[in-house]
């Protein structure tokens, strides 16, 4: 059953605050999902005195992926969505091409957004990619907020990425192009059994006690935020100091997501730290005993930030300060803001992801 207005007006509902007229881009790899996505999300979007534009990658991997993107923007724009091609040029890796690949769709993405001033980037995961998702971090040992599966909304610094399709199936996507009479382009790398998430997909088993708990991580991030509004401070030169009191007495899977969040801000990371190196972060940050009479921590580094226990001036008070680690990452801007404005704005349903 394809999905019609009012469906996808419910599905976009919990994602907002959105403007009085809403303007969204689109992440358009000329396949059914993401076409389907850039039909539905215009309709929604015009019918609110607001516009759609696509955007489609290129990545030049294949010889014919020049002719297709451009069969996608004539497709698009016969149906009145404007659209822009967007190129990964220079050499391809030889290895980690999947994980390059997806880098410089995301980097395109972002940048293309900031170029037109749209805030809110739509792409197309479905129901089926988010089970694959669980199952490939299951198969990691994730954390419970990996095996929450990937959010609905999520807060980069300049962009809000969103996902309104996660509970709908790919048929569905399918029947709402073949009820509008529109084609799409099968990539055959989705059919390549190289890459990890091909072969869960074709595997089928894994997918089997894919559950995902968004109601639980909604939560849990409504907590996260309270909880860094009452630990931490933002420091006039960027960096962030975090109540070594405070910390210590907080409940160890909120101590690692609170760090994991504050030293990917700091840091620039594009990724969180590993959930490994976070334990044991959360471990020293919570023991922290000053050490000599110099009055100096036992400061470490963690994913680019040096972390370093300090006496507040005229107080027994402590507190870790947590700046960029000396000569790296010089110059980048955070990946994702510490807490998100909007988060506030939104209900507890449509709460973004903060980790």
């Amino acid at each position: 059953m394809s999905i019609e207005g009012a469906e996808f007006a419910a599905l976009m509902a919990p994602l907002g605050p959105f403007e009085a007229r809403p303007v969204l881009a689109v992440a358009v790899s000329g396949g059914r999902d993401s076409l389907a996505l850039a039909l539905l999300a215009h309709d929604w979007a015009v019918a609110r005195q607001g516009r759609v534009l696509a955007l489609i990658v290129d990545h030049g991997l294949r010889p014919e992926s020049g002719a297709e993107a451009r069969a996608t923007l004539g497709r698009l724009d016969r149906r009145g969505i404007a659209g822009e091609i967007l190129q990964w040029a220079g050499t391809k890796p030889a290895s980690g091409l999947q994980e390059a690949a997806r880098d410089a769709r995301y980097r395109l993405l972002f940048e293309a957004c900031r170029r037109h001033g749209i805030l809110h980037l739509l792409v197309a995961h479905h129901a089926g990619d988010q089970a694959e998702t669980i199952a490939m971090r299951a198969a990691r040992r994730s954390g419970p907020d990996g095996l929450a599966g990937m959010a609905a909304a999520v807060e980069h610094r300049d962009v809000r990425l969103l996902r309104p399709l996660l509970g709908v199936s790919r048929d569905r996507l399918t029947a709402t192009l073949e009820a509008r009479a529109v084609g799409w382009v099968d990539d055959p790398s989705n059919d390549d059994r190289r890459f990890e998430r091909v072969r869960v997909r074709q595997d089928g088993s894994a997918l089997a006690g894919a559950v995902t708990q968004p109601a639980a991580r909604a939560a849990r991030d409504r907590v996260l935020a309270e909880t860094m509004l009452e630990v931490l401070d933002v420091e006039p030169d960027g960096a962030v100091a975090l109540d070594h009191l405070r910390v210590s007495r907080l409940d160890r899977e909120i101590a690692v997501r609170l760090l994991s969040r504050v030293v990917q801000s700091v840091g620039g990371g594009d990724y969180p730290p590993r959930r490994d190196r976070l334990e044991r972060a959360v471990a020293r940050l919570s023991r922290g005993a000053m050490r000599g009479k110099s009055g100096k921590s036992q400061d470490f580094t963690l994913s680019g930030c040096r972390l370093m226990l300090r006496q507040v001036p005229g107080s027994q008070r402590l507190r870790w300060i947590v700046r960029p680690e000396s000569g790296r990452k010089s110059g980048r801007k955070p990946s994702q803001p510490l807490v998100p404005a909007v988060f506030f704005a939104c209900g507890a349903s449509g709460a973004p992801h903060l980790v």
